[in-house]
């Protein structure tokens, strides 16, 4: 059989495959029903298929905006990528939506003077909208804030400092001020609010005050500082000693007893007429002596009028300042090699400064306490192979000063020193067997509680009430009306759980501890003075935080509209307010208990204030009366205090001239609303008779009007009917209805004739 070669072979389109082929021979394929074209490349989408997320042409415009009716924009160039363009929509949508709040409170309310738009933030947010490399959102978000409302304070000069300070909007200083603006607005009067603010006894802390001196000027001792001045004898330094262990001792337990009695016994072991120099020894009985000196039977007679002019040389308030002074020498040569001791002084100097009214210097002795912590690692938790004792002093030490520190900062409206997040130290133990190696004897209490537990526990109601406060103060300050004060209530009825029987005061015709039923305090008899002190100032101090974080419901407006929501967290302010004093009216006045305490004084002076504040603020509210007693209450609290200090006589006189003007407001917004009443009254009048007519300055009475006397009969005035026109006049014509007193309405009857119909 013969081959036949391949290439001599007919090709056909039927019987030819390709495979068969040869590889040198190209084949002519036919071309494809639909070819692709290339999608051409664009260098960037237009706006409207950026924003849609699908593919553009470089025509312009481009088919999908020509078939979906998009308008193109690609001639224009993007500055920002999608997400910073949802990220600006977003900042602008919330910054518009601030606005319109604040145009509304604007146009709801008399200038509130809470909220003030300054020009930083302005320029703040400005610089943020227009910067197009601005494309952080952190960034944004504080833009946003900045641009938003914030929380001002007050500049103002208080009786310790002639110069004006910054106090934040927490502060009563701040709750001062707007008491001030108010009355200025509503009284139509001129108004200092420095006025309202007690004379304290002494700008000086050294000596008494003389012409040359001028105020705020703190001149040290002549000569050797640490020997000259007007120091105790041994016998006064140890009746003064005695009373720190009974009174701040277990309040403030950063001491060791033991330990300070040795001490100061070394101290006289060269002499018996003068000891060594010490700071802590010093600054010890500086405090005592503040305390002490409004207990003695001298201090409590009064401070009389003739000897308000020289108050400086026995007030109480600065008693012990030549040892205040000394302290602070001997402390100038520890500040670069710090020890346990210096902390415990610039603590005590703290409190003894905040006792006596000085604000800035006990924040800046609290500020040096601070650094002086971290310097020694008082922060992070002890080391284990310390002993004990050490160990949970240095616990005590760091949390009464974080306590300190949150209590002033709260106080005053400034920022905190003090942060968690850099803090690993636990809290102090308050166990039996610590509390026997602390170096104290004070007896056992029922229930596993010692003379530590209070501390403790006081510190856990700083902690809910700190997290409170950064909740209130952390937001817009328009916006606490708007949110729901139910988390500072749920924090602190959570620390109120964790409170131990033995830590309250029982109440009479079983009333509640730590609430506000007005129940009578029931005093034990039999119990320590100590343990009764430390009863009550747990549980004074819970009132006065509720006060302070509640208050910013308080607002000042003439034409408030109504929040149910601001006016029930008001009225939670005014309650703790009104609480607070009633427990300081039963204790002060039948028994001492909290004699000559001047933190007490000062709760009750936030507390009194408070009340004002609520009395202008809701006038015609269902409280008031109540509010009203009560800052009658606090009066006499403070003539009690005025027997030991003169700032509490000061208050005294603050007091009965705003309490004055409170009735004035009250009188008048009665007045007020019996005007509305009566202008209602003559409108119902009217719908009840509508068959009469008016013909110039004359009713005629066209039908039955069976409310009022006859219609043939003249139009008589009783006495009723003359007082509520009297009213309606004095109000139609905006001034006091006192002034038609003396036009003779009964005797108009005589100018009205009889008409019939």
């Amino acid at each position: 059989m013969s081959t036949i070669p391949l290439e001599s072979m007919p090709l056909s389109s039927s019987s030819t495959s390709p495979q068969l082929q040869p590889r040198t021979q190209p084949l002519t394929q036919p071309p494809p029903r639909h070819q692709q074209r290339k999608r051409s490349q664009v260098a960037r989408a237009c706006d409207w298929c950026r924003v849609h997320r699908i593919k553009c042409d470089s025509d312009h415009p481009c088919s999908n905006c020509k078939t979906r009716g998009g308008q193109c924009s690609n001639s224009r160039p993007i500055r920002a990528t999608l997400p910073q363009a949802y990220r600006d929509l977003e900042r602008l949508r919330q910054r518009v939506q601030e606005l319109e709040l604040e145009l509304q409170k604007y146009r709801t309310s008399d200038k509130p003077v809470h909220w003030v738009q300054t020009l930083q933030s302005l320029i703040s947010s400005t610089s943020a909208d227009h910067d197009p490399g601005n494309s952080d959102p952190d960034l944004a978000r504080g833009a946003g804030r900045r641009a938003g409302r914030v929380w001002e304070g007050i500049h103002i000069s208080t009786a310790r400092s002639p110069q004006k300070t910054w106090y934040g909007p927490s502060s009563l200083f701040y709750f001062i001020g707007q008491i001030n603006t108010f009355l200025t607005s509503a009284l139509e009067q001129t108004h200092s609010a420095s006025r309202m603010l007690p004379n304290s006894a002494s700008k000086l802390l050294d000596g008494p005050n003389s012409e040359e001196d001028q105020p705020g000027r703190l001149v040290a001792p002549a000569g050797d500082a640490t020997h000259a001045g007007e120091y105790l004898t041994p016998t006064q330094e140890e009746y003064f000693l005695s009373l720190f262990w009974q009174s701040y001792h277990t309040s403030c337990p950063i001491l060791d007893e033991l330990g300070f009695k040795e001490h100061y016994q070394s101290l006289w072991a060269t002499s018996d007429k003068e000891r060594k120099p010490s700071a802590l020894v010093d600054i010890v009985i500086a405090l005592c002596m503040q305390y002490g000196m409004a207990q003695l039977p001298c201090a409590r007679g009064g401070v009389s009028a003739a000897s308000r002019d020289n108050v400086n040389n026995n007030d109480a308030t600065i008693a012990g300042r030549w040892h205040y002074r000394r302290c602070q020498t001997l402390l100038a040569a520890e500040l670069e090699s710090p020890t346990i001791s210096t902390l415990q002084c610039h603590i005590l100097c703290s409190i003894y400064l905040c006792c006596g009214s000085f604000q800035n210097m006990a924040d800046n002795a609290c500020g040096l306490a601070v650094r002086t912590a971290y310097m020694l690692g008082l922060h992070l938790e002890p080391p284990q192979g310390m002993p004990r004792p050490e160990r949970e002093l240095r616990k005590r030490l760091w949390w009464t000063l974080y306590v300190l520190e949150t209590k002033i900062s709260m106080k005053l409206g400034r920022p905190f020193l003090l942060h968690d997040s850099s803090t690993t130290c636990s809290l102090p133990a308050d166990d039996r067997e610590i509390a026997m190696l602390s170096g104290s004897s004070f007896a056992p209490i029922e229930g596993n509680v010692t003379w530590l537990t209070w501390s403790l526990h006081n510190t856990k109601l700083l902690l809910a009430a700190r997290t409170a406060y950064t909740n209130v103060y952390d937001r817009a300050p328009d916006a606490f009306n708007a949110c729901n004060p139910q988390p500072i209530t749920e924090l602190l009825d959570e620390w109120l759980k964790g409170v131990p029987e033995a830590l309250k005061t029982k109440r009479q015709d079983n009333g509640v501890p730590f609430s506000t039923d007005k129940s009578a305090l029931e005093i034990e008899q039999f119990t320590p003075v100590w343990l009764q002190r430390q009863r009550l100032l747990l549980e004074l101090m819970y009132h006065n935080l509720c006060t302070n974080l509640y208050r910013p419901s308080i607002t000042f407006a003439l034409a408030r509209p109504p929040n149910s929501l601001a006016d029930s967290t008001a009225m939670k302010c005014a309650a703790h307010a009104m609480a607070l004093t009633r427990m300081m009216h039963q204790v002060l006045l039948s028994t001492s208990i909290l004699a000559g305490w001047h933190e007490a004084f000062q709760w009750q002076w936030n507390a009194t204030m408070t009340l004002v504040g609520f009395a202008l603020a809701y006038p015609q509210g269902a409280s008031t009366g109540a509010v009203r007693s009560a800052i009658d209450d606090s009066i006499a609290v403070f003539e009690q205090f005025g027997n030991s200090f003169a700032v509490a006589a000061s208050a005294v006189m603050i007091m009965s001239d705003l309490s004055g003007k409170v009735d004035l407001v009250i009188e008048q917004s009665h007045r007020k609303q019996g005007a509305a009443q009566n202008v209602t009254a003559l409108d119902k009048m009217q719908l009840v008779a509508p068959g009469y007519k008016e013909s110039g300055n004359e009713w005629l009475l066209t039908g039955d009007f069976t409310a009022a006397q006859a219609i043939n009969g003249p139009l008589s005035f009783d006495y009723q009917t003359t007082a509520e026109i009297t009213g309606v006049l004095g109000q139609s014509i905006d001034i006091f209805s006192d002034a038609y007193n003396d036009f003779d309405w009964l005797g108009m009857n005589s100018n009205f004739p009889d008409r019939g119909l």
